[in-house]
């Protein structure tokens, strides 16, 4: 077994990010670090860029845009033995000592399967990571009526907006940092691939879960996510795989004909708010994209 801790990032055209994810890695741990790079098909030369650069960090090409979890199922798979392995977006950038801490509180919680940090986001404020698991009423109503209103209760005992940040086991964590225990991650087969984007951290939690894993929030570890290198690229795009991918998940943990009405519910109010959300980005990036004429601001 290597004495490196090995580290799993996703790129799809990751420009600066992946240099800054890089250089702040030398500071989040006294430990030796391996990098596995899994790329789904970047075309902006960062990856070829960032294994010349640092001698640690190995190119994993998956042949294509796997998506997310899938991507990272091959990483881990490429690596050797190792107790714990880090998984990251590469639009994070560590806090020294970051990795140092998730460490820590793994080894005090020993049926800890995932660990993740406080994470902020550009602007300072703290992103709300540590989440109760969605169920259909809940999860559902935070999906259909959240970005219209935004203070809902649903939302709030989603998030646990009102908890603060303490050291504790919660329902899922975000996926854009996670130290995971190997052992865990492998005996429930790692990320399901059927989640293309979006909601794959939060199943990755709920079966850990089941499992007999913990979830352990660690507010110690800290990190600031840039957020969207490669989501913000298609917005249309992207929300409608977010709200597939919410369907995927609760209808899932809600099977049975007993159900099947609110199934049904739930699947309209998503396709309708998917089109109404996918309008609204479309008109915003014509927006930002139509020139300014002279004497307009």
């Amino acid at each position: 077994m290597s004495d490196a801790l090995p580290v799993v990032t996703v790129t799809y055209s990751p420009g600066e990010h992946l240099e800054r994810f890089l250089s702040s890695l030398t500071v989040a741990t006294d430990l030796p670090v391996e990098v596995v790079i899994a790329d789904n098909g970047s075309t902006d030369g960062a990856p070829e860029e960032a294994v010349q650069r640092y001698p640690n960090a190995t190119l994993l090409r998956t042949g294509a845009n796997l998506g997310y979890g899938s991507a990272v199922n091959r990483g881990v798979a490429a690596l050797e033995p190792a107790e714990f392995i880090v998984i990251a977006n590469p639009d994070v950038v560590w806090a020294p000592g970051s990795l140092d801490a998730l460490l820590e509180v793994a080894r005090r919680w020993p049926r800890a399967g995932a660990v993740g940090p406080l994470i902020r986001d550009p602007d300072g404020s703290v992103y709300p990571s540590a989440r109760q698991l969605p169920s259909i009423i809940r999860g559902g109503m935070h999906a259909v009526i959240g970005p219209f209103w935004k203070s809902n209760p649903w939302t709030a005992a989603y998030r646990q907006d009102h908890e603060p940040p303490s050291e504790r086991a919660v329902g899922w964590l975000s996926g854009s940092c996670l130290l995971v225990r190997r052992t865990a991650f492998e005996q429930i087969g790692g990320f399901d691939e059927r989640y293309f984007m979006y909601m794959e951290d939060v199943d990755l939690g709920d079966r850990l879960g089941r499992a007999g894993w913990q979830n352990v929030y660690a507010p110690t570890a800290e990190i600031l996510h840039d957020k969207g290198h490669s989501t913000g690229r298609d917005p249309a795009r992207n929300l409608a795989a977010h709200h597939q991918s919410t369907w995927t998940y609760l209808s899932d943990r809600n099977p049975g004909p007993a159900r099947a009405p609110l199934r049904a519910a739930m699947r309209g109010a998503l396709a309708v708010r998917s089109k109404l959300v996918v309008r609204r980005a479309r008109r915003d990036l014509r927006k930002n994209m139509t020139p300014t004429r002279k004497g307009e601001r």
